[in-house]
């Protein structure tokens, strides 16, 4: 990780962090007063093959006593909870990564930390893609996460949100991944976080809101096999 890149990360995200630790702590308090469950939502995450941390997140769906298990697809649509959606719709259940920016384990813009299970299925692929430190916003990001969230909320068993996750939503996202890895640079990354700011502020009620309207797919990207 360039060194510059890393400063501009520390610098902005704590600056960013206590402008809005107001907001941050009404947030909380909101989800705390849902009950059912913690405020935060700790993941595991993977910023290379071998290289797992705890991703931070503002708790949007009702508590599960089984280990979560994959993406977030159309069968676990029922436990989002009314302000887990309103979180959602503008990206700020995602608040909480400010502290894994400052920690270190992800930046601003770079590839989405992929889970565990996904990286050692497709080694070849994440083994490429972490070659970038994982950021809270990025090209692929930017890009296709409209689309993710429409195909995803298409399926309505485990079984077919892995199959869609691995055959279309994979390939599309590395893709992208890859062509930033070859453009990256510092006004790069500000476009990217410009757009990605704009896009909350400005867009209408996120896909993953209107999902239950079942759109038709599109043609499907090459797969990818498990190794």
């Amino acid at each position: 990780m360039r060194l510059g890149k890393r400063i501009f990360d520390c610098v902005c995200a704590t600056a960013l962090a206590l402008l809005i630790l107001p907001w941050i702590g009404w947030i909380a308090f909101r989800v705390w007063r849902q009950g059912d469950g913690p405020i935060l939502y700790r993941a595991e995450r993977m910023r290379g093959l071998d290289r797992p941390f705890t991703l931070y997140k503002f708790r949007t769906m009702s508590h599960h006593s089984r280990e979560e298990i994959g993406v977030t697809g159309g069968d676990k649509i029922d436990r989002i909870t009314p302000y887990g959606a309103k979180l959602r719709r503008r990206h700020l259940d995602e608040l909480p990564q400010l502290w894994n920016v400052i920690r270190g384990d992800i930046s601003f813009v770079g590839p989405r930390p992929p889970l565990r299970e996904f990286t050692e299925r497709f080694p070849e692929v994440y083994g490429q893609i972490l070659n970038d430190r994982p950021g809270v916003t990025g090209l692929a990001t930017l890009l296709y996460n409209n689309t993710e969230e429409t195909l995803l909320a298409q399926c309505g068993t485990p079984e077919q949100t892995d199959e869609t996750y691995c055959t279309r939503c994979i390939p599309a996202k590395a893709r992208l991944d890859l062509f930033y890895q070859q453009k990256a640079s510092f006004g790069l990354d500000l476009w990217i976080i410009g757009t990605t700011l704009r896009q909350i502020f400005s867009k209408e009620p996120s896909s993953r809101q209107v999902q239950k309207r079942k759109s038709s797919a599109r043609a499907p990207v090459p797969l990818l096999t498990s190794s």
